[in-house]
């Protein structure tokens, strides 16, 4: 084990002193979702004659990800058998969009928490695997509607979107651009989902999630100092959502299936964790510390499986839910805001000094991890 001396003593000067939570009301269990899909399923077959089509489990589904339920923003559309895909009316453009509101909703927590308010805030940067638009920025919506100063920004990285959100709004700190930066991150995943395809169908749920981030000189006691960041990208086609301004100008692919999420799952899992493992291990190892050393690890809410062998890789044996805590039976799989979420869930019995890993990963491929002590 890696002496105290051994230790790194560097720091970003830069530290998480709020973060909050939010979701919508509506949960969606396994076993509804089943009974709609498998009647899908049924009526498909029935109108195409197709043989290949199979229904779905609840056993099913938590074999394959750990997840039993997850919170939706309707169930009405995800519930009807001939529609299968929510139910979110537009809006007017002088309303708060949906996504804004996600991020507000979360903000506010974020805020309470670290006895700030919105005119506190002058940089807000905006993460989500999926934007509800790509002008104006929702950052600089988020940013009018709780009152902040500064400017703010969307960033779009897959499920990396949420750390990489974290570490530029830390390193904007570091160089003066900002004084207290919020880090918003609205997952309203259902809207991007094939709920008509029966490997991924379960996946994904909403939630937002957001966090304060101060310099350490600010931050109060039980904050947690971000004392390095890192980040890394290598391109994969394996996770896609094809969807985007130019969809339209095809008329002949404009309602292909590949408009929404998709991916090799195999293929993710075989690269991934080999990946993850050793991005997490190089990252607490450039430290000095011996992966034992760090108390949690908060890593992306993909699959639970998936963490499971990342974190017994990490550790060199298997892990228990305190050190990688899940949230995937709840939450089901948030994009980019489960590592966070996962962080804001399980941290408060942390001690003073105790290390903790909030890593994620996915589409790109894109990884990201800050590495925190409590003060």
């Amino acid at each position: 084990m890696a002496s105290r001396s051994m230790i790194s003593s560097a720091t970003t000067g830069t530290a998480i002193t709020g973060s909050g939570v939010w979701h919508p009301a509506h949960v969606l269990t396994n076993a509804e979702l089943c009974d709609a899909f498998n009647e899908f399923i049924r009526r498909e077959i029935a109108r195409t004659g197709r043989t290949d089509l199979k229904e779905s489990t609840p056993e099913f589904i938590e074999k394959a990800s750990g997840i039993k339920a997850r919170y939706v923003e309707d169930k009405s559309g995800l519930l009807d058998p001939e529609r299968m895909c929510p139910n979110i009316p537009d809006r007017p453009e002088e309303q708060l969009s949906v996504q804004a509101e996600y991020a507000v909703n979360a903000a506010k927590i974020a805020l309470a928490q670290a006895g700030r308010t919105g005119e506190d805030v002058d940089l807000v940067v905006l993460g989500a695997s999926n934007l509800q638009r790509l002008y104006p920025a929702l950052a600089i919506e988020v940013q009018d509607a709780i009152g902040a100063r500064g400017y703010g920004f969307d960033i779009s990285l897959g499920c990396s979107a949420a750390t990489g959100a974290a570490i530029m709004a830390s390193q904007a700190l570091r160089v003066g651009q900002a004084t207290c930066a919020l880090v918003v991150v609205p997952e309203l995943t259902t809207g991007h989902m094939n709920w008509r395809e029966r490997d991924s169908h379960f996946i994904f749920g909403d939630a937002s999630v957001a966090l304060v981030i101060e310099r350490t000189e600010r931050a109060h006691p039980g904050s947690w100092e971000i004392l390095s960041t890192q980040m890394l990208s290598k391109w994969s086609n394996n996770i896609r959502n094809n969807q985007g301004y130019l969809t339209r100008c095809d008329p002949t692919t404009e309602h292909d299936v590949d408009k929404l999420f998709h991916q090799r799952g195999r293929s993710v899992f075989k690269d991934v964790v080999p990946m993850a493992a050793k991005f997490i291990s190089d990252h607490v190892a450039a430290y000095g510390l011996q992966p034992s050393q760090v108390s949690r690890y908060w890593l992306h809410q993909a699959n639970q499986s998936m963490n499971e062998l990342i974190a017994k890789r990490v550790l060199g044996r298997e892990a228990t839910r305190e050190e990688a805590p899940l949230i995937l039976d709840e939450y089901g799989n948030t994009a980019s805001a489960g590592s966070l979420i996962a962080f804001a869930k399980h941290q408060e019995d942390l001690a003073t000094n105790a290390y903790g890993v909030m890593a994620s990963f996915g589409a790109g491929y894109s990884l990201g991890s800050l590495l925190l002590r409590r003060t």
